[in-house]
């Protein structure tokens, strides 16, 4: 640690807090650049995945905010607090961001990105004092962390950074294999009508509603899967219980959820065994009916799920049970058995990918203290990382 100097993380570069436009400036919103939110952050991925995007005149207006590729964004309001996200290209955030543009003459900006993952906990501890959890500019850039020598920096990312490569193509590989999916199961549909019929999307599975089991929590035991850990993953507002549930209410890897009310997702569970919250079923197919099929089938709903519960006049929007029974294209016999072929071993490959950057990511974490507090010395850690990439 003789190497290794104190230093704050305003000394580390330039510290810019995002904002967002101002409400109904729809001339805002376009293709020029992206636009981040803490939701988009992931507590497991290096790059967060915006789904919007600012226009030319919603950029010109918040400019001063625009950060460039390599900048390290954290999460600083609320329960997404302690979200550590890089950008590869430039971007704006909305207000709930600090963002740190590494000075390259004082901090690998690989290595920045790992400083703040490895520090998160600590900060977001701090935070911790009001109902809401914030955490100010100000607080944020005068916080200390510890750096070595640049050639130390370098080495270290080269090893976390191995691992978040291999996820990163993980990913890709899932994200590409669903994509497959869905090309091949509409090209099916538009080739062969003929070969589906109509039928209630409660025909093809069971929908089954989790429960209200963050209560009485005990802090430990299974996740408690609420829409937070589909579209995010654990963190730190994670809900874990010990408690007793019927199978119905467990969620394995391979299953379907999907969220019916707020953000209204639907994702294939890939973590352990976990318990699954109210405002989520669990899809399980019926009749001998592929998950894949149930999937697909759910997908080409949701925008149609999302626009009527945008219609509900409440605080969180949803469908009802009835939305449902509404129709779905249902291959027959002959087209289904088809599509099995050759869509069920892309699920399969997908599902395999997801755990895979699980098993990467944990051993990443499990690293990142132990390398950035320089208890780990970077070729031990070398070997560790040669034997799973």
């Amino acid at each position: 640690m003789a190497e290794w100097r104190e230093i704050s993380i305003g000394e580390l570069g330039r510290v810019v807090t995002g904002a967002t436009p101002r409400t109904g400036d729809d001339a805002a919103w376009g293709d020029a650049i992206d636009f981040v939110t803490p939701t988009e952050m992931s507590y497991s991925s290096r790059e967060p995945a915006p789904c919007r995007k600012l226009s030319e005149g919603g950029l010109e207006t918040l400019r001063r905010r625009m950060i460039p590729s390599g900048s390290v964004l954290f999460a600083c309001i609320g329960f997404s607090t302690g979200k550590v996200a890089q950008v590869s290209s430039p971007a704006v955030t909305n207000q709930q961001v600090n963002s740190l543009v590494p000075d390259p003459a004082v901090v690998d900006r690989r290595f920045a990105y790992y400083l703040l993952r490895a520090k998160s906990p600590a900060i977001r501890a701090i935070s911790n004092g009001s109902t809401t959890p914030i955490v100010n500019k100000s607080m944020f850039q005068s916080i200390s962390v510890l750096i070595p020598s640049m050639s130390e920096q370098r080495a270290v990312s080269d090893v976390l950074g191995a691992l978040d490569d291999k996820i990163a193509v993980n990913e890709r590989i899932a994200a590409t294999a669903d994509d497959l999916s869905r090309v091949l199961f509409g090209e099916a549909l538009l080739k062969s009508v003929d070969g589906f019929s109509d039928q209630p999307l409660s025909a093809v599975a069971e929908f089954i509603n989790g429960r209200a089991f963050t209560k009485g929590a005990t802090g430990t035991g299974r996740m408690v899967v609420r829409i937070a850990e589909i579209n995010s993953g654990p963190g730190g507002s994670t809900v874990y219980n010990e408690i007793d549930v019927p199978d119905r209410h467990l969620a394995r890897p391979g299953d379907l959820l999907f969220a019916w009310s707020g953000s209204l997702t639907a994702a294939r569970w890939f973590r352990p065994e976990a318990i699954i919250n109210q405002h989520i079923f669990k899809c399980i197919p019926r009749d001998g009916y592929p998950i894949w099929l149930v999937s697909q089938l759910v997908h080409r709903k949701l925008d149609e799920f999302r626009s009527i519960a945008a219609d509900k006049a409440t605080t969180m929007g949803h469908i009802q049970r009835r939305h449902l029974d509404e129709p779905v294209p249902v291959p027959g016999p002959k087209a289904l058995g088809a599509l099995d072929g050759v869509i069920s071993p892309l699920w399969e490959r997908a599902l395999v990918a997801e755990q895979e950057s699980l098993s990467l990511a944990t051993l990443r974490d499990i690293l990142l203290p132990q390398l950035m507090s320089g208890r780990l010395r970077v070729k031990d850690a070398e070997k560790i990382v040669e034997d799973h990439v």
